[in-house]
């Protein structure tokens, strides 16, 4: 992409983003993020993203993945994934800037029905992938920064322009893994249907016989198909889960450590705590209040 692009998402972001913003009420699938610094990592569950930065450098780690973006490139994420999202290059003088765009699958659907492209692709595949952005998904995402500076424009014009930008990544580089996103019977929508199922039931004993059949699929092709698109097995899956919750709780309350471990599913207090140091790197009643006492400054971190 040109220089001059790159310089008006950097302006355009500039001027809308907050440290602490949340989605946009007038444009809910637009996320915008802005960093004065480096960040520890933030424990995220990302649901299916367009994720570009225009200045610093982003890192996503996804088990023993590493995936890093910098000003000039995009992430795309296919499924639902818990990751370690942070960002690496930033100074109160030149700020980490990106956006991104939650990625629908009845959007993506729709476009496929509607051009007839509904050819299968290679199901395995990783949900997570960098490249560069280029000057055709480039210019939309312009256009759709710059309805920031009118909202009245936004109700007639917003809807199309992401149109566009979803058809961009679809023949982009990464376009089979978008494509993927809108085929209900596809690998990545299999695994999907299993990804939802965790989040609601972290909590609850999974037997993998279960999850399969929820999945539509048999017992090790879940385990080949489930490992080769987040990186994790089911079980980890749930894991992370667990421990990104605790942590939350952890922050927001003073609870007893045992009682959030039960809370999210762990039996055994000591195990919990083995597990959660693990991860984390201390016991969970130091790190909550560790945590409580300086809070994480990762807001940027949390748009992927």
């Amino acid at each position: 992409m040109t220089d001059a692009a790159l310089d008006e998402l950097r302006a355009l972001i500039a001027r809308h983003a907050q440290p602490e913003q949340g989605p946009l009420a007038w444009m809910p699938s637009l996320q915008l993020g802005i960093g004065f610094g480096p960040t520890p990592p933030c424990q995220i569950v990302v649901e299916p993203v367009f994720s570009l930065v225009a200045q610093g450098a982003k890192r996503v780690d996804v088990g023993r993945q590493r995936f890093d973006y910098r000003a000039g490139q995009f992430l795309v994420v296919s499924v639902d994934l818990p990751v370690d999202a942070y960002v690496v290059e930033a100074t109160p003088d030149k700020p980490y800037l990106g956006c991104g765009l939650i990625l629908r699958p009845e959007a993506i659907a729709s476009l496929l029905l509607e051009a007839g492209s509904v050819r299968r692709v290679a199901d395995d595949r990783p949900g997570i992938a960098v490249s560069d952005l280029t000057d055709d998904i480039a210019g939309p995402v312009l256009r759709l920064l710059r309805l920031l500076d009118r909202p009245s424009d936004i109700p007639i014009l917003a809807a199309p322009v992401e149109r566009e930008i979803l058809w961009r990544l679809i023949n982009g580089p990464q376009g089979a893994m978008v494509r993927q996103i809108g085929f209900a019977d596809s690998r990545m929508s299999q695994i999907g249907r299993a990804v939802r199922w965790l989040r609601g039931h972290f909590a609850e004993t999974v037997r993998v016989e279960d999850l399969a059949a929820i999945a539509g699929m048999s017992v090790t092709s879940l385990h080949r198909h489930f490992r080769s698109v987040t990186s994790i097995t089911p079980i980890q899956y749930q894991k992370q889960l667990r421990l990104q919750t605790a942590r939350a709780r952890l922050l927001a309350t003073r609870a007893d450590v045992a009682e959030v471990g039960f809370d999210v599913g762990y039996d055994s207090p000591s195990q919990f705590s083995r597990e959660y140091r693990r991860m984390f790197g201390k016991p969970p009643g130091q790190d909550g209040a560790d945590l409580r006492d300086h809070p994480p400054a990762a807001a940027a971190s949390r748009v992927v």
